[in-house]
């Protein structure tokens, strides 16, 4: 936070220094120049005006010049100074000592060249002219005038004072609001700051209190969105890893059980063997079965990418339907099917095989004996469509919105008979999500469920066919 504030302070710095110059010196620079510009234009008038009057003179001295002077109410110079064509002074008035430009410039008028110099000193504006005297082409002297003007020195003085109070007031004025801006600004990034860490510390129900409507407080938003995300994920993987913990221990109980009733019981006889030999086989092979559903959604959470091929989905169901038909035999479930040609989507064989296996499984062992399992591939549209229908028990409506949760059972009691674990419909639809389809249950009147899952059909570019 320390280097935040430095470097906040730093740059504003920077800035008011580079502001303050700014106002400081074009200002000032500028009205110089511009009183430079005036007494140049003046004094050059004047002077001209001058020097034409003195070259009708024939005999120019102290007192023709002055009376010149007089006549054409030339004051307010300081100096004024007179020269022949050798350099001798035939007119003067010393009000102030001569600048060290003067004869230079003198010499410089006697070549025939006007010459305009001036200077602020902070006190006065310090301004020369010389001017050659000619007469009928012919240069007869020189011409050279001061002027000290105090008046705009003072008008120009009071100005940048003014400046410099404004520029103080300025200073402060920013200091002062920089620190209150900063205050604001820091405590609320250190309030996100100390959120940051109550929730790496595990706390993930902690929320930011934002207020405002800026850019901290879309950041302060984003935030306790995430952290309401990372709660839910949280709370799913605690209720996911209980779940499994549950799903994997009841078949390793009833393992355990059913192995130390043989080995405790010294006289049990041969068939009683082969039937707790068998019961624990079957329960293997329902811990087998978990263990798979949880790898399967193992590889899908993490999102591992995989070259989708285009896959005919009705190769695909007609290879799930022969795996599955002694079970609907066992329970006497009537298959029934209507498969249309030419439905090909991209996705993989083995998620594809999942989608529809577990659908159509799930359609059999909770469906009543003797019902039916209608399953309807075709192509609707711009979409590829699966149907499946049973006859069973059906979904009630309150349970539709859960049943892609993992664990999640409708019937636990019935459930477990069957042998479910609660992650085939999870299966389903995180394989259905993965490429792209969507997958919808409602009910199948008058009784039963109908899951219904489509994909986009895919271009003639992406399939390559």
């Amino acid at each position: 936070m320390r280097s935040l504030r430095f470097r906040f302070f730093f740059f504003l710095a920077v800035l008011l220094i580079v502001l303050l110059l700014m106002l400081n010196i074009f200002p000032i620079t500028s009205s110089r120049d511009t009183v430079f510009q005036e007494k140049e234009s003046s004094i050059s008038g004047q002077a001209a005006i001058l020097a034409a009057s003195l070259a009708k003179l024939d005999e120019p001295d102290q007192a023709s010049v002055g009376e010149v002077l007089r006549l054409l109410n030339i004051s307010g110079f300081e100096r004024t100074v007179v020269v022949d064509t050798q350099g001798r002074t035939l007119y003067y008035t010393y009000g102030t000592s001569a600048p060290e430009s003067e004869e230079k410039d003198l010499n410089t008028a006697l070549s025939g060249k006007t010459v305009f110099r001036s200077r602020y000193d902070g006190e006065s504006f310090l301004s020369s002219y010389a001017i050659p005297i000619s007469r009928q082409g012919a240069i007869t002297g020189a011409l050279y005038m001061v002027e000290r003007d105090v008046v705009r020195a003072v008008i120009i003085l009071d100005v940048q004072s003014q400046i410099r109070i404004i520029s103080a007031v300025i200073v402060l004025t920013v200091l002062a609001l920089a620190v209150i801006f900063s205050s604001v600004i820091l405590r609320r990034i250190h309030e996100l700051a100390n959120s940051m860490r109550i929730v790496a510390a595990g706390d993930y129900s902690h929320r930011l209190q934002v207020s405002g409507s800026d850019e901290l407080t879309d950041l302060g938003n984003e935030f306790n969105t995430l952290t309401q995300r990372l709660d839910a994920t949280e709370r799913e993987r605690r209720q996911f890893v209980s779940d499994a913990s549950h799903e994997l221990k009841t078949p390793l109980a009833s393992i355990r059980l059913l192995s130390d009733s043989i080995v405790q019981n010294e006289n049990i006889d041969t068939e009683t063997v082969r039937e707790f030999v068998t019961d624990i086989g079957n329960e293997a092979e329902r811990l087998q079965r978990t263990t798979e559903k949880l790898l399967d959604l193992s590889r899908l959470d993490d999102d591992i990418q995989v070259m989708p091929e285009p896959v005919d989905v009705k190769q695909v169901a007609v290879d799930a339907l022969v795996f599955l038909k002694p079970l609907a035999k066992e329970r006497r479930i009537r298959l029934r099917c209507e498969l249309e040609e030419g439905c090909v989507v991209m996705a993989t064989v083995d998620d594809m095989f999942h989608i529809i296996f577990n659908l159509i499984e799930n359609a059999i062992k909770y469906n009543v004996d003797g019902g039916s399992v209608f399953v309807k591939l075709e192509q609707k549209d711009d979409k590829v469509q699966l149907t499946v229908e049973d006859t069973g028990i059906g979904i009630p409506e309150e349970d539709r919105y859960n049943i892609f949760t993992r664990f999640y059972r409708v019937d636990k009691a019935r459930s477990r008979e069957a042998g479910g674990s609660g992650l085939g419909l999870s299966i389903v639809h995180a394989a259905v999500k993965a490429h792209g389809g969507t997958i919808m249950v409602g009910e199948n009147k008058p009784r039963g469920s109908r899951f219904t899952v489509s994909f986009p059909k895919p271009t003639e570019e992406e399939t390559g066919i």
